[in-house]
């Protein structure tokens, strides 16, 4: 007998386990198609900057979104300018200020009869879907959710037995109105992202677009809504809000924004530059031509080596025409043997390749970091150039916050994923360089082609990134393994670490112990 209980204990477990892997989703129901407007042109993003447009015929007109703040006022701003659409695509919407914020604006819109779509992947819903589906029940908003997660057994389960299909999610970004104007990049819903968190500043970047670009995000939106899946939200949910709790839920939230007007986050969003620009009639864009490039929604559903419905070859030609210059913004860097060995290639044939990813410090994803610091070395001896971003923001970054009216922040982290082309080209969207974004996941971005855009970050670059972040020098010894050192100059004193700065003795231990787990490909 007591060979056979452990025996039958595991047969149990077996079962359980390869249940929690076959978690079921609803099958029978109604997924209606629905797609882009495409007779726009009379609404009043439509009518926006005639002039231009007929000058740059084919071409679409663009800013960037470098600061949090502006980047925030730019979405509240074509939220109230829509007339017939919004779609709203994102891989985190969080439950705090800015979403609560941002969602009130989508009420508002859908009031005015404007049709607002919403497609959410499901890693940031756990737990909310009474509150998914109350946003759902207005007549003009309809959410639906990718890639969602059983309601029928935990979610610790099925990352665990379904490894390959709920761990691929959608990582999209974009905001676009009446087909007419967009905004991609790399920040999702949330406060920081849009610097109203006090204890962390994401660096990140948003362009906001309008012309051709906003119809090719649209296609994009159009397919991911419409595929197998996309699920309603209300279909997913055990049980769905009654109207007396959705009407609650509404004005619980209007109540709560009509108290932050006053707050020093809703004042900084009325000073910032961007909204004094606006109200000076004063908002610039620099026009060229715009290729969107985003992974098939279908790629979650096929093999890893089927790149047909990837991003990432596309972006190819564009790194075969270098000749002189490649920036690259990561957060999450793993490039790899491949990646590697294709970076040192572009310093060999005379392009200077220039790499901002975080440090150890500033990295919110360990085991990313751990991935990446093994191939530190290789990249360094190859010529390539490493700068990692600095947490710390220094005495002259919070003074300028305070005096463009930002809530300032102590701590600051890489978010942004652009890549430079020899000062003419630019691409920005929400694709990391790791495996997980490459791979796995879905992404989207844009590649403008613009030597204002594409030259000036290029020179922002060059005068900031020593201030802002740490640069990377690999000391060859004779007798010893060959180590990096860090250097910083961000208040003006030069400093230089021997092992990764602001970090203590047991994070770097621990630093050292994922480096050798086989997990690279996860990343």
């Amino acid at each position: 007998m007591s060979k056979v209980t452990p025996i039958i204990q595991w047969a149990v477990f077996a079962v359980l386990f390869v249940s929690a892997g076959c978690a079921s989703l609803p099958k029978d129901f109604e997924r209606p198609e629905s797609y882009a407007f495409n007779d726009t042109d009379n609404t009043r993003l439509g009518k926006a900057h005639q002039v231009d447009r007929q000058a740059h015929a084919g071409q679409s007109g663009c800013r960037l979104l470098g600061n949090g703040v502006d980047a925030f006022v730019a979405r509240i701003l074509l939220a109230r300018a829509a007339d017939r659409s919004i779609d709203v695509q994102y891989y985190l919407y969080h439950d705090d200020l800015v979403s609560r914020l941002f969602t009130s604006e989508l009420l508002k819109a859908a009031d005015r009869g404007v049709r607002v779509r919403v497609l959410l992947d499901d890693m940031d819903l756990d737990g909310r879907d009474r509150g998914v589906t109350a946003l759902a029940a207005h007549p003009n908003i309809d959410v639906r959710i990718f890639n969602p997660f059983s309601r029928k057994t935990a979610r610790m389960w099925q990352f665990v037995t379904g490894f390959g299909s709920v761990t691929r999610r959608m990582h999209n970004k974009s905001f676009t109105v009446d087909t007419q104007a967009t905004i991609l990049g790399g920040r999702n819903i949330g406060n920081e992202y849009f610097d109203a968190d006090p204890a962390l500043a994401f660096s990140d970047l948003d362009v906001m677009a309008i012309g051709p670009v906003a119809r090719e995000v649209s296609k994009a939106f159009d397919l991911y809504w419409n595929s197998e899946l996309a699920y309603p939200a209300s279909e997913l949910a055990r049980d769905v809000p009654g109207i007396e709790e959705v009407e609650g839920r509404r004005r619980e939230l209007m109540a709560f924004t009509a108290s932050q007007v006053e707050s020093p986050y809703l004042q900084a969003l009325r000073e910032s530059s961007l909204a004094k620009a606006v109200r000076d009639n004063a908002v610039t864009l620099s026009w060229g031509q715009t290729v969107v490039l985003y992974d098939m929604p279908d790629k979650l559903l096929h093999d890893f080596d089927e790149l047909e419905y990837h991003l990432a070859p596309k972006l190819i030609p564009f790194t075969e025409a270098l000749e002189h210059e490649l920036i690259i913004f990561s957060p999450y860097f793993v490039p790899g043997k491949k990646g590697t060995a294709f970076l040192v290639g572009l310093v060999k044939r005379g392009v200077k390749v220039r790499i901002l990813t975080n440090s150890l410090a500033s990295n919110d994803e360990g085991l990313v970091h751990a991935g990446y610091s093994g191939y530190r070395k290789a990249l360094l001896r190859g010529g390539v150039e490493l700068y990692e971003l600095n947490e710390q923001l220094t005495r002259k970054q919070r003074k300028k916050k305070r005096k463009a009216n930002e809530v300032s922040s102590s701590k600051a982290s890489l978010h942004a994923k652009s890549f430079v082309f020899d000062r003419k080209k630019v691409f920005i969207g929400s694709l990391n360089l790791d495996p997980r974004a490459l791979v796995h996941n879905t992404e989207i971005g844009v590649v403008l082609t613009s030597e204002a855009i594409a030259g000036g970050m290029s020179d922002a670059f060059r005068e900031n990134v020593e201030q802002t972040a740490f640069r990377l020098e690999l000391k060859e010894k004779r007798m010893w393994p060959d180590k990096i050192l860090w250097h910083d100059k961000g208040d003006g004193n030069d400093k230089t670490f021997d092992v990764d700065p602001q970090t203590s003795c047991w994070r770097r231990f621990g630093i050292r112990l994922l480096r050798l787990l086989p997990i690279e490909s996860q990343l």
